[in-house]
Formats: structure tokens, C-alpha cells, sequence
């Protein structure tokens, strides 16, 4: 009997496109791959966001909540979970994207000056939503899972946004309310690095979003969404056998493929609003 076709080919279908022509005009995922091992963490510092990046790096500013701050060696920048404000400093973003679980997450007006506004959520209940922004330095695209809503579930209502730059893969899991299917781990691909929610609840509990960071073992981690040092802890005490955990002391950190650690990594970084005394 004929097996049916693999899961993780299916997905490779439908997120780089419908059709082949559709797909030759889209920049291809190298996210949605086998991960390969990393030489091991070089450097670790803060810097000012106005700063030049060297080639091949990435910075992301933890900025309050559930919003980074993510810039490239060109110049290009995204806020994850935009609410309409980053600080008190002159700058749009060139992309925002947002989740509609709450306020923090979302704003219904962001600046029209942004040139790219992603929202993670479809136009109606439960249609989900399809991103795939290709900004030649910044590749873009989101994979829709469930959330809760006004006590059930709204389908497609939450996106995972995966940014896909400097040959870094990072994503952002948002407001995670269910654990992510086979199908869905397969169209996430590889993530280097992960901004994971460790509030115990709001989003996932504890236990299943260790479960989740673990299935994807990214070299680096990055808790976001925590209300108190309870829950960050209880998360990273659950981890330690699995993660070293280094906290940053600050709020900014710079990372490449050659600095990505060895051993998978929960990198502690301090929530602070751009200044631009930085």
C-alpha cells in the first residue's frame, strides 16, 4: 500500500506556496530545515539601538511585556506584539506585528507611517491569517494557531510571527494558548532563537510551555510575558537540566549564527523602553 505523503513535505507545500510558479517568486524558508549545531557563544553585550550592527547580526531589545525590538545590519527593524508605543524616541518601525489576545499585544491604531502592519488574526472569527514578507534582508511569515475566547476557542485567532534573518531564525510564540500540532512544529521549522510566554497560565502553564520550548530546543530562549519572578523561575528552574541559563543583565543583546552557544541557552534579558540615552 502506497504510505501516505510525510507531514513535514505537506507543510513545505502549502507555507512556500501553492503552486511553483507562486513559489519561485517567494524568497525560500531555510527556517522549515533540519537545525545544525552552533560553534558555541563568542559575546554577549549591551548596546545602544541606534548603534550600527556588525555584518551578520541581529539585535533584539526586549521592550516591555510581550514586544521586542529587532534590528538588522541594513537597518531594517520589526516590533513583535506592537502596542503603539516603544518610547520615547523618533522612530518607526519598518514592520509591526500583533496578537489580539489583549491590549498589550495590539493597538487598533498603529501609525500609518508603518510600512508594514501584521496583524495575527484573520478579518473574520476563526479564518486565521497567511504572512510571508519578503524585505530581501528580513524574511517575515506567521503560522496561525488557537486561542481562547469569550470562554471557548477562536481557531487560527493567535499567530507564531517567525523572523528569518542574517541566517537566524527567530520566533515569537505570542499568545500561546495551546500546544503546537505535529503540523504546526513542521511549518515553524527551525527556530535559533524564541521569545517564549512563561506567565503560568494567561498563555501556557508552566509544564506544557516547557514541554513546547523543549520540542523545539532553540540555542536561545527568551522568557517574555511574566508578571513576577515566580513564574520566570519556576520556568527556568524547570529548564536547568535541559537549558544553561545566563541573565544578561540588560536589556539588549546581539546574536549570529557564530554566537549562538553550544549548549541550548535561556537568556534572562530586562524589559526597558527605548531611550535614547541607551
Amino acid at each position: 500500500m502506497t504510505r501516505p505523503m510525510p507531514v513535514l513535505a505537506a507543510l513545505l507545500a502549502l507555507v512556500l506556496g501553492a503552486g511553483h510558479a507562486q513559489a519561485q517568486q517567494r524568497t525560500p524558508s531555510h527556517c522549515i530545515a533540519v537545525a545544525q549545531s552552533a560553534p558555541g557563544l563568542e559575546y554577549l553585550h549591551k548596546a545602544s539601538f541606534r548603534d550600527p550592527l556588525p555584518d551578520d547580526t541581529v539585535r533584539i531589545s526586549y521592550l516591555a511585556h510581550a514586544s521586542f525590538l529587532i534590528q538588522t545590519q541594513g537597518g531594517l527593524s520589526a516590533v513583535t506584539d506592537f502596542t503603539g508605543f516603544i518610547g520615547n524616541v523618533d522612530m518607526i518601525p519598518d514592520v509591526v506585528t500583533m496578537n489580539h489576545a489583549h491590549s498589550t499585544h495590539w493597538t487598533a491604531a498603529p501609525d500609518p507611517a508603518i510600512p508594514h502592519v501584521l496583524r495575527g488574526w484573520g478579518e473574520t472569527f476563526g479564518a486565521g491569517v497567511e504572512h510571508y514578507l519578503d524585505l530581501g534582508e528580513m524574511l517575515v511569515r506567521n503560522v496561525s494557531t488557537d486561542i481562547r475566547s469569550f470562554g471557548g476557542v477562536e481557531p487560527r485567532g493567535n499567530s507564531i510571527f517567525i523572523f528569518e534573518v542574517a541566517g537566524l531564525c527567530i520566533g515569537h510564540l505570542g499568545h500561546l494558548h495551546q500546544e503546537p500540532s505535529p503540523e504546526q512544529y513542521a511549518a515553524i521549522g527551525r527556530l535559533d532563537v524564541v521569545m517564549a510566554p512563561v506567565d503560568g497560565g494567561l498563555t501556557l502553564d508552566i509544564e506544557s510551555m516547557m514541554r513546547v520550548v523543549g520540542r523545539l530546543r532553540s540555542s536561545v530562549v527568551i522568557p517574555m510575558h511574566w508578571f513576577g519572578e515566580s513564574t520566570l523561575r519556576a520556568f527556568v528552574a524547570g529548564m536547568s537540566d535541559q537549558f544553561a541559563v545566563i541573565d544578561a543583565g540588560a536589556s539588549q543583546v546581539e546574536l549570529s549564527l557564530r554566537s549562538l552557544p553550544r549548549q541550548p541557552t535561556i537568556m534572562l534579558l530586562q524589559p526597558a523602553w527605548l531611550t535614547e540615552a541607551q
